[in-house]
């Protein structure tokens, strides 16, 4: 297996381990808490460090079909994700630190569909 597929297919399964702990375990508990926002950035650092590796296969960072948009759609999601999330601990809000889990949801299900569509269209292949 060349070596670049071989991180990027970690640092994707990585990614997509932090973020499901991190999205779950919020809702589990109840509340966003600061190792849930830690965990968002872990998941993101993952995410991005994946995506490169597989653009350095692909020869491009961006491509224009549905894997391509629905991925930058979901790291941009991630980001504001993770930015908000830190946000919302920092202010102490408490109806927004127990609502934050329907937000990371949502985040989260996005998230899975370039997921799924690059195993599925990197099978194919």
């Amino acid at each position: 297996m060349n070596t670049t597929l071989f991180y990027a297919i970690l640092f994707i399964n990585l990614a997509c381990l932090a973020y499901t702990i991190g999205v779950w375990a919020e809702k589990i508990q109840g509340k966003l808490k600061n190792w849930h926002a830690a965990v968002f950035w872990l998941g993101l650092t993952f995410d991005t460090i994946g995506t490169t590796e597989m653009s350095m296969l692909s020869g491009s960072l961006i491509k224009f079909n549905f894997h391509g948009m629905t991925g930058l759609a979901a790291i941009l999601l991630m980001l504001f994700h993770a930015i908000w999330a830190t946000v919302v601990l920092a202010r102490k809000n408490d109806k927004l630190i127990l609502n934050f889990h329907r937000f990371s949801i949502v985040v989260w299900l996005i998230w899975l569909i370039p997921m799924v569509s690059g195993m599925v269209f990197g099978a194919s292949r």
